[in-house]
């Protein structure tokens, strides 16, 4: 039996390796175990740590007198790897995961009955942080009330998550995101500017603005702006810009931390594309009344890996959002928000030469491809989300326009996957048995589409090489559009 004994000038600030530390003044001599501690009465020896050991420069190993010189090497060891900070040494905080979860446990915290708190505290904190920094976005909800301080109810890892999350750099776009329980990826800002201006329009909090030409506040903080933004900048340049897109990868599903785009950047990628769908709908909903944040949002995500008993809301974020806003409102928000751009002073350099007409022409173009792309067709689950293996061999690509579509069912699982970590779980057993047991290069289909919810807005999981996953749409004389 041993015991590791950090001292330094700072106790609070020390950091055991054992379960079991005890911080106490520099030794000069022998000590005994100080009262209450879960030690045998037994007199312990001192060893002095190395100097090139960098710990506190008073920290000791102790050791009960017949401990084997094997296990005091291993005690050693230990107390190399501990750390203890010294006077003026900060201590980096444990920063929670970019999870939804991790998030709910932020707002459950700020808006608590017990700190005083209401459903506008969070959001209000949120603009002072970053969230709505954009012109637009600033004409509707106007300018943030200053720097905040951490709430003293917030630990300092979820300080810093929080302000990392909501600190709006548009060249790192993916900082801002978090893994929500569906498995699709949110970016926190245009969410909470959605939510802030939904509580607002429904008498929550200051009035909104009347602006000139008139706008939709929700639809214009959430996506409107960015959209426009995009293709007028895509417009004014070479016209080959990206203008939407790309989706991305976290490092670990399970404790993520680091978010990958997998293309070249628009100002409009896939995060802040739901994260905007999602404002809107969440905004839509509290404009009819206010709803505790952290209440609203594990309803609207569901919590962990999803609900086994039914699908979250969030999975029919295309459908709703297309049922709310729809192309021609679309249309008409973005053009909107570029004529009140066009009035603020100083005016952006963007729009100073635009016209009427190519505004209304930027706004179309905007509309119809934002639409296409994110609510008539399905979600794609891209193959690092699911953890797949390497495609064994070269992927042959289809070649448009496809003869024939088969649609085929699975063995396994015999019962659909409810949740995220479910169906993941579902596609890694395909890969094994078609790779390992049927000796393929790959799973034998070429998107999956797992039984749970909505036949008709489900989120596609690619078994093929993620680059060559591009969704190709076919027209059927009903005008329907099929991502294969």
């Amino acid at each position: 039996m041993c015991v590791l004994v950090a001292s330094c000038s700072l106790p609070s600030l020390c950091l055991p390796v054992v379960p079991l530390c005890l911080c106490v003044p520099p030794p000069t001599s022998l000590y005994p175990a100080p009262s209450g501690a879960k030690v045998p009465g037994h007199v312990l020896q001192e060893v002095p740590l190395l100097h090139s050991v960098s710990l506190c420069p008073t920290a000791c190993l102790c050791v009960l007198q017949g401990v084997p010189v094997s296990l005091r090497m291993f005690l050693w060891l230990l107390l190399a790897l501990s750390v203890c900070a010294g006077p003026g040494t900060a201590v980096s905080p444990a920063v929670p995961p970019r999870h939804m979860d991790s998030v709910l446990a932020i707002l459950d915290v700020l808006e608590s009955p017990a700190q005083g708190s209401s459903p506008g505290t969070a959001t209000a904190l949120g603009r002072q942080l970053g969230v709505c920094s954009t012109p637009g976005c600033r004409a509707v909800l106007g300018e943030p009330a200053g720097t905040p301080e951490r709430p003293p109810a917030l630990t300092p890892g979820q300080w810093q998550l929080l302000t990392e999350l909501l600190h709006h750099d548009p060249a790192t776009p993916e900082l801002g995101a978090v893994l929500a329980p569906d498995g699709s990826t949110v970016a926190l800002g245009p969410l909470l500017a959605g939510i802030e201006a939904g509580l607002r329009s429904g008498g929550f909090g200051r009035p909104l603005p009347t602006l000139n030409p008139p706008t939709d506040p929700l639809l214009a903080v959430t996506i409107a702006e960015a959209l426009g933004t995009s293709f007028l900048l895509a417009q004014e340049g070479d016209n080959n810009s990206t203008t939407l897109g790309p989706d991305g990868c976290w490092d670990d599903v399970e404790n993520p931390q680091n978010y990958t785009l997998r293309g070249p950047l628009s100002p409009v990628p896939d995060p802040v594309v739901i994260g905007a769908m999602d404002g809107v709908l969440l905004g839509a909903w509290l404009a009819q009344g206010p709803l505790p944040l952290a209440e609203l949002l594990q309803g609207y995500y569901g919590t962990g890996n999803g609900s086994e008993e039914r699908r979250p809301p969030s999975s029919y974020r295309r459908r709703d959002f297309g049922a709310l806003a729809g192309q021609g409102r679309l249309e008409k928000e973005v053009a909107a928000i570029l004529g009140v751009l066009k009035t603020l002073s100083p005016s952006l350099e963007l729009l100073r030469d635009v016209g009427t007409k190519e505004v209304a022409a930027v706004a179309r173009r905007a509309a119809q491809e934002f639409i296409e792309r994110y609510v008539e067709c399905p979600a794609i689950m891209p193959r690092c989300l699911w953890d797949a293996r390497p495609y064994r061999g070269t992927p042959a690509l289809l070649q448009p326009p496809l003869g024939l579509v088969f649609l085929h069912h699975t063995l396994e699982p015999a019962q659909p996957c409810r949740t995220f970590s479910a169906c993941a779980h579902a596609m890694r057993d395909m890969q094994r048995f078609h790779q390992d047991i049927r000796g393929g290069d790959d799973i034998g289909y070429r998107s999956l589409l797992p039984l749970w919810g909505n036949g008709t807005h489900h989120r596609l999981w690619h078994p093929l090489w993620g680059g060559h996953c591009t969704p190709l749409r076919s027209v059927t004389p009903t005008g329907s559009c099929h991502c294969l």
